[in-house]
């Protein structure tokens, strides 16, 4: 099959994790749009990248992208993504996928009007033991799944001289610690039991109602500005959220992006009916496995000794470190793969899944606002 080439939106933090990992795919990046067409300019040369794009309309016309990266503010993916589709390119998209569900919807009708691949960059599916998780819930290690409880954790926004367009609810969308950082977590115990969420009983809050917006330009995990002016903020800081899964499996998960010390602390513990398992990306190399009637074991990322469905996500040999900016480069594989029909079978998150989980963040909402359970869709 020809090569694929691709191009790229979006060139902040997200945006050059992407570069990096198509780069390690040998996959060409023939051009960037930036924010501005300055930025963009800077940014192609300072990754020596052939060329800048000036407008959206430019890239969806050049005929020598075969795929196209979105990367940018959640404001801005329908937009980008409806006028990709059209012009027949491949999307990549960041998480969330739209601003609402009736934009989310409208997306994933068009992939199938136009028959184009289209993945949404949940990408902590792929780190090498998350995918052993699911092979050995799937062929029944640790029996029927009961129960999925956990975290996601992060300080970044701790300060209330800390700042991110994610703050702003007409650029980010209503919810923030949810749709940015739960969503990863929802969607990575759904894909890992293959059980949706049916049910939801939330409690959200906004802990730093007044933060300090910068005059100048922040990139995502900078550290906080200094002065700036005083903006009320009404996106969630933090979020409890109790969980009904299909076939009566139970859960719950709490986020906060104001967590001291916690960098990007994903946890999960799935309990089955013969055994546990534990995982979090702080310590991605390793996986705790319970068992009531025998030793707990630590399962090491190791190829040698994973399953033969999953030891192709581990890029190296055991006791060789892989983490977050591997599971880009075993995302793109799957999605790139499937794009040249390599792959009948892909663990990529689709817009469906996208959707499925706008829908699921109006519920957590609308179940806080409330103050009681909600069923989702």
């Amino acid at each position: 099959m020809p090569e694929l080439r691709a191009a790229v939106i979006g060139a902040g933090f997200v945006g050059r994790a992407h570069i990096e990992a198509l780069r390690r795919l040998a996959i060409p990046v023939v051009g960037v749009l930036g924010s501005s067409p300055e930025r963009g300019r800077e940014t192609a040369q300072t990754l020596r990248i052939a060329h800048a794009y000036e407008s959206l309309v430019e890239l969806a016309s050049d005929t020598t992208v075969d795929v196209v990266h979105v990367c940018t503010p959640n404001h801005l993916h329908y937009e980008e993504v409806s006028t990709l589709l059209k012009a027949g390119k491949h999307v990549c998209c960041e998480k969330p996928l739209a601003m609402n569900t009736k934009e989310s919807a409208a997306l994933v009708d068009l992939t199938r009007s136009v028959g184009k691949k289209a993945a949404v960059n949940y990408n902590l599916r792929y780190y090498p033991l998350c995918q052993e998780a699911r092979s050995l819930i799937a062929r029944g290690d640790i029996g029927e799944p009961r129960m999925a409880r956990g975290a996601f954790l992060q300080d970044w926004l701790f300060y209330p001289t800390d700042w991110n367009w994610r703050l702003e609810t007409q650029l980010g969308g209503e919810l923030r610690a949810v749709s940015d950082i739960g969503t990863h977590w929802l969607d990575l115990t759904s894909w890992l039991t293959d059980r949706r969420v049916v049910e939801v009983c939330a409690d959200l809050a906004t802990f730093i109602p007044v933060r300090m917006r910068p005059r100048g330009r922040v990139e995502t995990f900078a550290a906080a500005a200094e002065g700036g002016d005083p903006i009320s903020i009404s996106t969630d800081d933090y979020g409890s959220i109790l969980l009904h899964f299909e076939r009566g499996m139970r859960g719950a998960v709490t986020v906060s992006q104001v967590s001291a010390g916690r960098k990007a602390f994903l946890e999960f513990e799935i309990s089955g009916s013969e055994g546990s398992l534990v995982f979090n990306t702080e310590s991605p190399n390793e996986m705790w496995i319970g068992r009531r009637n025998r030793s707990n074991r630590i399962l090491l990322k190791d190829p040698a000794l994973m399953s033969p469905d999953t030891r192709a996500y581990a890029n190296y040999p055991g006791g060789h470190t892989e983490g977050y900016p591997d599971t880009f480069v075993n995302l793109f594989r799957d999605f790139y793969s499937a794009i040249q029909g390599e792959k009948s079978q892909h663990q990529y998150a689709t817009f469906e899944n996208g959707h499925d989980e706008m829908v699921l963040c109006d519920a957590i909402a609308k179940s806080a606002q409330k103050r009681q359970w909600v069923s989702v869709g």
